[in-house]
């Protein structure tokens, strides 16, 4: 009940988010704050493995670029299908590789199981590269639908509310983890696993599931994106910012509680917004390093964690 209950007050936050945003009628408002629901979403999903597990993934571009480039094959074969349709396709795709990924590397721990995702990465990343049928090393163009079902003449602002409603599932389906049974088995997986596996917890299953979790949620956040940028390339699809931004954002809100994460990204992607626009975009990831090794030094739990405290 309380589940549902919180679930209709995010839907009402994000019907009011919206609100605000035609309310500026700046067009910009809608491009930019796609990045910060988006970001908002990949922190959330990140969480799930890195926070609530205690398994750092470095490979979040992998799963992000695999959403992004399931859409871009779909695009190619299958052109009436509604973006929806491809954000789920994307999901599953980027779930069943967390599957495999998680088979076949958690079984390490620490910074191995680190590195193993980031070569993950690298292979994924080598794969699309070298996959002529998705541009290759050239990239993709995708043509943007001229009407969006909901907007006539807006496709941005179609893809801002997909975006939105993306990330109150990804921060509903966090919030109920946290307080369920499968949150306490990640929690004991966290903070001692060969304890939980004396105990009986079945940690391999539990991990099995949260890398699934994590990675469906970032493919359907990378599934509308050759729809924003109307063109792909394995170098924008696999960038480093994504997978930087996805661990420094919910370290800087919280780790460990689904409500860091939603705080990290919008107060990071915020600032990276105002920053590209007034200065430089280059300047994002040197802010996210700065404010990174700020919060490190004099709140190490995060905004949320210093807040608790």
């Amino acid at each position: 009940m309380g589940n549902i209950r919180f679930g209709l007050l995010a839907l009402v936050a994000a019907a009011v988010t919206f609100a605000a945003a035609r309310a500026i009628g700046n067009p910009y408002v809608f491009f930019a704050g796609y990045v910060v629901l988006q970001y908002v979403v990949l922190a959330t999903a990140w969480n799930i493995l890195g926070g609530y597990t205690g398994y750092v993934n470095f490979g979040t571009a992998a799963f992000f670029a695999m959403g992004a480039y399931t859409t871009v094959v779909l695009h190619k074969t299958v052109p009436v299908l509604p973006l929806p349709a491809m954000m789920l396709a994307g999901g599953a795709i980027s779930a069943l590789i967390g599957l495999g990924m998680g088979y076949l590397t958690l079984r390490l721990r620490g910074t191995f199981f680190s590195i193993a995702t980031l070569a993950m990465a690298v292979v994924a990343q080598t794969l699309i590269t070298n996959w002529n049928f998705v541009g290759g090393s050239r990239g993709a163009y995708i043509v943007r639908p001229r009407l969006s079902p909901i907007f006539p003449g807006d496709y941005i602002q179609y893809l801002f509310v997909i975006m939105l409603l993306l990330s109150v599932l990804a921060v509903v389906v966090a919030r109920a983890i946290q307080h369920s049974r499968l949150g306490y088995g990640f929690a004991a997986i966290r903070d001692d696993e060969p304890a939980a596996e004396a105990s009986g917890v079945p940690t391999l299953r539990l991990k099995l599931i949260a890398t699934a979790l994590s990675g469906g949620l970032m493919g359907m956040a990378g599934a509308p994106l050759p729809y924003y940028v109307t063109y792909l390339d394995p170098a924008s699809g696999f960038s480093l910012s994504y997978a930087v931004n996805t661990i420094a954002m919910p370290l800087i809100g919280g780790t460990a509680t689904w409500l860091g994460p939603l705080i990290g990204a919008v107060l990071l992607g915020t600032l990276q917004q105002v920053a590209t626009v007034t200065i430089s975009s280059a300047l994002s990831l040197l802010l996210v390093g700065l404010l990174l090794v700020g919060f490190v030094i004099a709140a190490p739990k995060g905004i949320v964690g210093w807040f608790q405290r």
